[in-house]
């Protein structure tokens, strides 16, 4: 099997359509690993193997990026312990868990973050101001992407 472009281009049709976050295909000696990293970002990585594979060269670029954002934020980031669903309150129609200013002390539910239909209720580490909430209401988060901020 050869993985070219229209079949990378299927794969991430795949993810897209069914809410996955990873496809990983062996075949051989080749292997292929799509991974959608934050929304509408889909990165394909392949070992260096005998395939080549042309979409391995942005893939550097694509985690650089995040990578250099936490530097230039203050506080300490409060991050996602699972893959999941943010949620910024406890239902639709009540009021969100923190806002930005608000203080908080350690062991205070910040956020939910639903994975596979259980609701689980996120505990800020540590007590101070939340200065600022990275991630929209609902919008999926990955394991150790950064909610917030709290300094």
């Amino acid at each position: 099997m050869k993985f070219d472009t229209d079949y990378i281009e299927k794969l991430a049709k795949i993810i897209a359509d069914n809410a996955l976050t990873e496809i990983s295909l062996e075949d051989g000696e080749q292997a292929i690993t799509i991974r959608k990293d934050l929304p509408e970002v889909i990165q394909a990585v392949a070992p260096a193997v005998s395939a080549p594979a042309p979409v391995a060269p942005s893939a550097p670029a694509v985690q650089a990026a995040p990578a250099e954002q936490p530097a230039a934020k203050k506080g300490t980031p409060i991050t996602s312990p699972m893959v999941g669903t943010f949620y910024k309150s406890p239902a639709p129609d009540a009021a969100p868990f923190v806002q930005v200013g608000q203080t908080i002390k350690q062991g205070d539910v910040v956020c939910i973050v639903e994975a596979m239909k259980l609701m689980n209720e996120i505990e800020s580490e540590v007590s101070g101001k939340v200065v600022e909430i990275c991630v929209e209401d609902g919008q999926p988060v990955e394991f150790g992407q950064v909610l917030m901020y709290v300094e």
